[in-house]
């Protein structure tokens, strides 16, 4: 099957499984006249990649351990951990996903931090006050001039800011 085929079988894009094979996660014959071709183990080896991305995997986190590629289940990756604790490939597998969680969690607590520190600046309520106030984050979110006031002017606090919000740098502060 030619790369249009391939790609759309596994639910990718022609560009990423040119992609994947120049990172070494998929080997392609070649017809006489130069086209690529590919057969079903292809297939199941790029829905394994797939698969693998969705769950937060990097190519280069699929990379250190293509070599399992080849063992997962035909069905699909029902999981990117196999369960069986004593074989060693598990433990490739499981150190390079619990490396990307740890990342991943990593990138969760800077962005929940610039997060809070725009609210703030904005006048929405933090993680704290979200949850009091029975706002999801983000939810609360100013869509524009019709949604009320987005900018305090000469220090002034909002009534409605929350009991910990600070007038920008530099104001007096108006509650005591």
């Amino acid at each position: 099957m030619r790369i249009g085929d391939a790609a759309a079988a596994a639910g990718l894009t022609p560009r990423a499984v040119r992609y994947y094979e120049q990172q070494g996660l998929v080997t392609s014959r070649r017809t006489p006249s130069g086209h690529r071709e590919y057969d079903a183990e292809d297939i199941r080896r790029l829905r394994a990649v797939r698969e693998l991305r969705e769950a937060g995997l990097t190519v280069g986190d699929v990379r250190a351990f293509a070599h399992l590629l080849a063992t997962m289940p035909a069905g699909g990756v029902p999981e990117v951990i196999p369960k069986d604790p004593r074989s060693e490939r598990c433990a490739v597998a499981e150190e390079v996903a619990r490396r990307r969680l740890a990342d991943l969690d990593a990138r969760i607590a800077r962005l929940s931090q610039l997060r809070g520190r725009l609210a703030a600046r904005l006048g929405e309520p933090g993680e704290q006050g979200a949850a009091e106030s029975g706002h999801e984050p983000g939810a609360g979110a100013r869509a524009g001039a019709d949604s009320g006031p987005v900018f305090w002017l000469d220090g002034a606090v909002p009534p409605d800011a929350p009991p910990d919000a600070a007038p920008p740098p530099g104001a007096p502060p108006l509650r005591a």
